[in-house]
């Protein structure tokens, strides 16, 4: 399956400034920009740009960003799933999975996660991919939100709802283990019968084994 990526982006205001969100961006523009010091939801700031910048030089790897002038003040990605997950099991070239989204918290509130999730779907070429997203609650930020797990589980679910993304049910153990976690996933327009059936059979892996 042929990759394409085509280029949106969106000027946003918000009281702490615009910010200009784009994507995907290439492994090259990424690595001109700063990345701010409270991006540290997956890793240390340093170590989380040297990851964007080596899933954006991947075929199927798309990174949308917003930024305020030179400044990376969050981001989304969308890769191949990890080779230890049910979801890579299918070896399915039209299934790219939403890794990671994170806003710093000064901008957050503002729609941005939202408008990244917006510009993300801008490209035609995601109508040829089926995009899931694991939630898992022990990544969300609870402490700095003051949020508690279901209104945190709201807040993720109204911003995935932006891009399309809707909640799927799933026997996978990891999501079962807390009924806050969930699989949420958007089914391009152009993704034929058959892969969706291996969607299903992947979301559904003990209902076939006899």
């Amino acid at each position: 399956m042929e990759h394409k990526k085509t280029y949106n982006a969106m000027e946003m205001k918000t009281p702490h400034g615009d910010l200009k969100i784009e994507g995907p961006i290439t492994p090259e523009k990424l690595a001109g920009y700063e990345f701010h010091n409270d991006l540290v939801a997956f890793r240390p700031p340093e170590q989380q740009h040297k990851a964007l910048i080596e899933i954006a030089g991947l075929p199927e790897g798309r990174i949308i960003i917003a930024r305020q002038r030179q400044t990376i003040v969050g981001y989304v990605t969308f890769l191949y799933p990890d080779p230890l997950e049910r979801w890579s099991e299918g070896n399915m070239d039209n299934l790219i999975e939403l890794g990671a989204i994170e806003v710093i918290p000064q901008f957050r509130g503002y729609s941005v996660g939202k408008n990244l999730l917006r510009v993300s779907m801008m490209d035609d070429a995601m109508e040829d991919y089926i995009i899931i997203t694991t939630e898992y609650y022990w990544h969300w930020d609870l402490k700095g939100t003051g949020l508690n797990v279901w209104e945190y589980r709201k807040v993720m679910e109204k911003m995935m709802n932006a891009g399309g993304l809707e909640y799927y049910a799933t026997d996978d153990p990891e999501i079962c283990s807390h009924p806050a976690n969930c699989l949420m996933a958007r089914i391009g327009k152009r993704v034929d019968d058959d892969s969706i059936q291996k969607f299903d059979r992947l979301r559904f892996k003990n209902r076939f084994m006899y």
